[in-house]
């Protein structure tokens, strides 16, 4: 656990913070609707059923006075067979609620989630960011993150 001040802390997540984080993935899913117009309206992007269960993933939270105000998980996958390293710990869910911003609140999440991973011979991780969030690059690259693979689209739908 990692404590900001009396009032923040950061702890792994339980069954019981379900509906807490779902609501947060709605955040998400707003957050990031400026930046892909095609996501749905109903969308989801997490199984927490599975992520809070999950003997290879990790869920923490960061709570003020017993509210939710950041998330974030770290998934342990399957490696493509190209690479040196065999399996690698996937970032998902990284979500700092608006006033809390600014607080170090996620840098400190994705470290106690790698805290959590490199026993378990994790040393390689990856996530996913919209290419125009210039926030979040930014916060990832404080963390010695680095653009890897750009994914391109185009909609051909007239």
């Amino acid at each position: 656990m990692t404590t900001f001040t009396k009032e923040i802390h950061v702890r792994a997540a339980t069954i019981e913070d379900k509906t807490s984080l779902l609501n947060l993935e709605q955040a998400v899913v707003e957050a990031e609707r400026p930046f892909n117009a095609q996501i749905k309206t109903t969308a989801h992007y997490y199984d927490l059923d599975d992520l809070l269960i999950n003997e290879n993933a990790q869920v923490v939270v960061a709570e003020h006075k017993g509210t939710i105000i950041a998330t974030g998980y770290v998934q342990i996958r399957q490696s493509k067979q190209s690479l040196t390293h065999s399996k690698h710990g996937y970032l998902g869910f990284m979500y700092v609620s608006p006033e809390f911003r600014g607080q170090a609140l996620n840098q400190s999440i994705i470290q106690s989630l790698m805290a959590w991973a490199e026993p378990k011979g994790i040393c390689d991780f990856y996530l996913d960011v919209y290419n125009d969030n210039q926030a979040a690059i930014n916060a990832y690259q404080k963390l010695g993150f680095e653009p890897s693979l750009l994914e391109m689209k185009v909609n051909t739908a007239k």
